[in-house]
């Protein structure tokens, strides 16, 4: 049985989630406590970010080498391409958004949600340890404090975020205005790594968490100013997830 180790909230860990959902591997989840994944994730692998996906003996960590890994090794309804160049295309356009919206959505997200415990520690805890929300209910302010350091999250940098985000977005935008997926013409890695990191600005219900009813309004001008441009997001979701 392959075994997924990951954060629930993650939009990473959702690519994954995604990828054996769409090509119909059985697996079995372990969610982990942001802070204390650390011991666990150490012993697995190299480095210290999920996800981590263990096939038998083989540890496979990061989105991208992961959806690779599936493909290789379980090659129905591949997400790969077929041909050379449509898989350069797809990977290109994976890394592209990795780089560009992944990061960003990440940081502009917690930049305003890590100011509100009551919505994050559901993200963080769900169905995790039994003991998830009290351990977070005490070293809360001292993990908020780390992951604004490691990620480098504060008010410059969300600025500048936002901005790299919002070039992203058009350019997705603009593509799929002529195009039906963003390689070739069938949905492949590329449309899934699109549009499951923008998922958090969508919230879409097959992602897997309890959205909440209501949501601080920075976070939702946050929302409203990308939402017309990424209806798209919410089209895949329906039609491949």
């Amino acid at each position: 049985m392959i075994t997924l180790y990951q954060f629930p909230i993650s939009h990473y860990c959702e690519k994954i989630r995604w990828a054996l959902d769409y090509k119909n591997i059985g697996y079995e989840i372990i969610n982990l406590l942001p802070g204390l994944h650390l011991s666990k994730v150490r012993k697995l692998a190299p480095d210290t970010c999920v996800p981590i996906l263990v096939d038998g003996d083989r540890v496979i960590q990061g989105s991208d080498s992961i959806i690779t890994y599936l493909d290789e090794t379980y090659a129905e309804q591949s997400l790969t391409p077929a041909s050379e160049k449509l898989k350069n295309e797809a990977l290109e356009w994976e890394q592209y958004v990795d780089r560009e919206v992944g990061i960003h959505v990440r940081r502009c997200c917690y930049h305003v949600l890590l100011e509100h415990p009551d919505i994050v520690t559901p993200f963080f805890t769900h169905q995790g340890p039994w003991y998830g929300k009290l351990y977070l209910h005490f070293v809360y302010p001292k993990l908020v404090k780390s992951m604004r350091k490691f990620m480098n999250i504060n008010q410059e940098s969300e600025q500048r975020s936002r901005q790299r985000l919002e070039n992203a977005i058009d350019k997705l935008h603009d593509h799929l205005q002529d195009n039906k997926f963003l390689v070739g013409d069938q949905f492949s890695r590329a449309d899934l790594s699109a549009a499951s990191l923008l998922a958090p600005l969508c919230m879409p219900e097959k992602y897997g968490l309890n959205w909440p009813d209501q949501l601080p309004q920075e976070f939702n001008a946050l929302v409203n100013g990308f939402q017309p441009k990424i209806n798209w997001v919410d089209e895949f979701y329906d039609k491949y997830r």
